[in-house]
């Protein structure tokens, strides 16, 4: 069995990165270095690598200055701050929002040479905001306990390992980039979609949500001996997909494709096939993450993600616009772009690696997240599309793509496991439904 904590792990979490001053408000006393910081609205800044904290509307000298400062809540009930963070960073619903958290705070000169915030926090406090901004706090509660369990098991799985990010060029004329949890150098975690979204505790509503999580405090999922790095997605689009499509080119048999339906079967042949991926797109197959309920998913979606077409979803790229995307997310040049064709798909019919031919050149690139990320002012919902030409097959004028799902689509897929609660599924059958051949064991008390 490998290394599972004895007691809750503290963690620390990167609230705010490559900033030069913030405005932070306490609610409660905190000890600044041994100094009182009573509740109100304060200003933080960066000065020639020196950190400074003063209250707003003091024009005097600052609190306390250094290259980092701790403020220690004074009581529990009084450990809450405001902060204005970035949710969805480089993503479509990208947005500014004002944000409670609770526990201490850590103000440092980052390893990036700017301010940058860190939560310090008890795991099980992180998990309760965690579930209640991947999902709403309104969702049902199978749905709430499945998903601590999840993402505890993930965060623990992510502790001790460095996975590797970067380009991974197998072949001349390949661009293929794997995007995986980075190792961040100023805390353990960050705040955003690229960890897991840490939105604050006013995310948190009812008192059953803090008592569903609790009821699973310290439980993981294990598979031959190790914590599951259980993933999730949004929308898998009706068939997850195999960790390799995404990630390193290695099977993770717990991560590895179903059919998103009670019976878990795949379509046959598979989605890779480009006819069968078309009939996919527009006939298909019956599936839990394919709700069309406005109510349900309105209990079920975060604000911030109520307005995003997942299941199946539609997008215009325009030719000159996409050889700016390329040239300027990429450094790609190959002129006016004229094809975008599949070189490979994964089980879910998601794009592993895309040929993008220019009237001066083509470029492979993959894996999914850097298709996402290249044809996208933000980035796709996901590289499950089929590339439809407008105008001239030959030099068209823009390309429609034609997409399913929301996500990377490995492990759970978050929307057909909320539809699976609202259905009456317990959380121990959704997550054996997600992640084949798994146990529950427990972590800690």
């Amino acid at each position: 069995m490998t290394f599972l904590p004895a007691r809750e792990p503290d963690l620390s979490v990167g609230l705010v990165s490559n900033a030069k001053a913030i405005r932070l408000r306490l609610l409660g006393r905190f000890d600044l270095g041994g100094r009182r910081a009573p509740a109100g609205n304060y200003e933080v800044k960066l000065t020639g690598g020196v950190l400074s904290i003063a209250p707003a509307s003091m024009d005097g000298d600052p609190l306390a200055t250094g290259r980092e400062l701790h403020l220690i809540p004074l009581s529990e009930l009084e450990s809450r701050f405001e902060i204005e963070a970035t949710i969805g960073i480089g993503f479509h619903w990208e947005q500014t929002e004002l944000q409670t958290f609770c526990g201490a705070l850590r103000l440092c000169y980052g390893s990036d040479g700017r301010l940058t915030v860190v939560n310090e926090v008890p795991l099980e406090t992180y998990l309760r905001s965690v579930v209640c901004s991947e999902m709403s706090a309104s969702s049902p509660i199978e749905l709430i306990r499945a998903h601590a369990i999840v993402s505890r098991s993930w965060l623990l799985a992510q502790l001790s390992p460095k996975p590797s990010t970067g380009a991974v060029a197998s072949r001349r004329g390949e661009m293929i980039r794997i995007y995986d949890r980075e190792s961040h150098a100023d805390f353990m975690v960050c705040a955003d979609d690229h960890c897991q979204r840490y939105q604050g505790m006013g995310r948190i509503m009812p008192d059953s949500v803090s008592g569903a999580i609790d009821d699973t405090r310290g439980s993981v999922l294990v598979y031959g001996g190790e914590v599951c790095d259980a993933r999730f997605s949004k929308c898998c689009g009706g068939v997850t997909e195999a960790y390799r499509a995404a990630w390193q080119d290695r099977d993770i048999p717990y991560l590895s494709p179903i059919g998103d339906a009670a019976d878990r079967k795949l379509p046959t042949p598979s989605l890779s096939d480009e006819s069968v991926f078309r009939r996919f797109l527009t006939d298909p197959p019956p599936s839990f993450c394919n709700c069309d309920d406005s109510d349900l998913l309105r209990a079920l979606l975060p604000h911030s993600d109520i307005e995003t077409e997942f299941y199946r979803w539609r997008e215009r790229r325009e030719v000159h616009e996409l050889a700016r995307l390329l040239g300027e997310k990429g450094n790609i040049d190959i002129g006016r772009p004229l094809r975008l064709e599949p070189v490979e798909r994964g089980t879910s019919g998601r794009l592993v690696r895309v040929r993008i031919t220019g009237d001066r050149g083509e470029i492979v690139v993959g894996k999914e997240l850097e298709i996402r990320r290249l044809l996208s002012p933000s980035h796709l919902r996901s590289s499950a599309f089929l590339a439809e030409t407008v105008g001239d097959p030959d030099s068209p004028d823009a390309f429609i793509l034609h997409g399913a799902g929301w996500g990377h689509g490995v492990g759970l897929c978050q929307i057909g496991a909320a539809v699976m609660a609202s259905r009456g599924y317990g959380h121990l059958e959704i997550m054996r439904h997600y992640f084949q051949g798994v146990s529950l064991v427990q972590a800690y008390e």
